[in-house]
């Protein structure tokens, strides 16, 4: 009996601790689009080649009522990745990474983005999530 109510405690915590990947979709060539429509935001993102090894990939982020869609617009390396949640919405957060001509797009539930949170690059270095790799603004 204290063995089962064990694992019931233990599997309830993680599912508590864990957060709630809500959506994801992946890209695989240049201007395939993918998208995500969980909470406030509905969101399509692509890819184009970029400078160098970069794939340069757009995401515009529309409010589902009422507001003005935003855009951001990122060069990603093989390897990178990053997260973020959009002003106004920090209860969802989006995360970016690419494998390859890969680029895998997804929300997660429940958690909240760092501005000052590291991103780990393709060549093993760190730097500030959307330092100098991102821009986002209007559309």
């Amino acid at each position: 009996m204290i063995r089962k109510t064990l694992s019931a405690s233990v599997l309830a915590t993680l599912f508590v601790a864990a957060p709630a990947f809500a959506e994801e979709a992946t890209i695989g060539r240049p201007i395939e689009a993918g998208s995500l429509h969980e909470g406030h935001l509905d969101m399509v993102v692509y890819y184009v080649p970029g400078k160098g090894d970069l794939l340069e990939v757009t995401a515009t982020f529309a409010p589902k009522i009422g507001g003005d869609p935003q855009r951001v617009v990122m060069g990603l390396a093989d390897g990178d990745s990053v997260a973020f949640s959009m002003p106004g919405h920090r209860g969802l957060l989006y995360a970016f990474s690419r494998s390859g001509e890969e680029v895998t797009v997804s929300s997660e539930t429940g958690t909240r983005a760092d501005a000052n949170a590291l991103t780990r690059l393709a060549d093993g270095g760190l730097r500030a999530a959307g330092r100098e790799a991102a821009s986002v603004g209007p559309m």
